[in-house]
């Protein structure tokens, strides 16, 4: 079965608790629980992960390429605006990368508008809540 690796960077274990009025209320088990089912009906097997470091997401990323892994769900969390890291990382890969964002980071705070991981993904879903995930995995179904 085809496998979408989904990695979350730092803070997003705080989902469900942290900030809900721009977050939201579901938690990360919440949304993976939501993915792994849409991803059941498409034929399609989840490997969600997070983690609050760097490189971590990085050595994901190469894994995911090494496995040959469909596509990659990636919500990198504050890492998005920082990481040339994250950015060289996904362009070494041939997976297609899709960024994810719970909200939309261009209707907040001005250091948020930059995407690092954006400049290299194949393309970008935010503003939809935990939607935005299924919303990817849809989208990531059909490369």
């Amino acid at each position: 079965m085809p496998t979408i690796f989904v990695l979350n960077g730092p803070n997003l274990n705080m989902l469900g608790t942290r900030e809900p009025e721009i977050y939201g209320s579901d938690t990360l088990d919440d949304i993976a629980g939501m993915l792994d089912k849409r991803a059941r009906g498409l034929g399609l097997e989840i490997d969600f992960r997070q983690s609050s470091h760097e490189g971590h997401l990085v050595d994901w990323l190469h894994e995911a390429a090494a496995t040959n892994a469909k596509a990659v769900l990636l919500n990198a969390g504050a890492l998005t605006h920082t990481s040339v890291a994250l950015y060289d990382a996904i362009k070494a890969i041939t997976v297609p990368v899709i960024e994810v964002h719970l909200s939309n980071p261009h209707t907040r705070e001005t250091f948020r508008h930059k995407s690092f991981v954006g400049m290299a993904a194949k393309g970008s879903i935010a503003g939809f809540g935990a939607h935005s995930y299924l919303l990817a995995l849809d989208a990531a179904a059909k490369l």
